[in-house]
């Protein structure tokens, strides 16, 4: 690494500290020519896959729109900062680990449904309206019988037995 100062290759390296929960690494520096010192910061690159929009578009990946389509489905619900970064770190790693080059729009939205079902059934719902198009209630209806709990089959009454 060159001093930014001096521009001398000859640095050293004085501190390291994790930051951003174990992303990215923070080095303290020292030029051993000028004595100045500095601090650069680590980060590993990854490459997500370019996504396909359903009009065969292709676009970059963009965290910020992930983000955007959760707080948009999870607005005014209970739900923590801290899940909903979580729901997205597990979405990005399924991004990753599809370990495909380009993936479409509708995988993307598919695993958001996963997330969101997780999460919190309001947001669950709302989202999927959207993102299958929902064009009467009965539509509505459909999902929210999905979401159901299967009722419990009808057990036989213990006791007397009629004569």
């Amino acid at each position: 690494m060159k001093c930014p100062f001096c521009q001398s290759p000859d640095t050293q390296v004085i501190e390291t500290r994790d930051v951003e929960d174990g992303t990215a690494l923070r080095r303290r520096r020292r030029c051993g020519h000028c004595d100045k010192r500095f601090t650069t910061y680590e980060r590993a690159e990854v490459s997500f896959p370019v996504v396909v929009k359903k009009d065969g578009r292709r676009t970059e990946y963009d965290r910020d729109k992930l983000r955007a389509s959760f707080l948009l489905a999870l607005r005014k619900r209970p739900v923590s900062a801290d899940a909903v970064d979580t729901a997205i770190g597990r979405v990005e790693q399924m991004l990753l680990q599809s370990g495909a080059r380009e993936l479409p729009s509708t995988q993307i939205g598919a695993w958001v449904m996963e997330e969101l079902r997780t999460l919190d059934g309001i947001a669950y719902v709302r989202f999927a309206s959207v993102y299958h198009s929902f064009k009467d209630l009965s539509q509505f209806l459909d999902v929210l019988q999905e979401m159901q709990p299967p009722s419990p089959a009808a057990k036989p009454r213990r006791g007397k037995t009629p004569t």
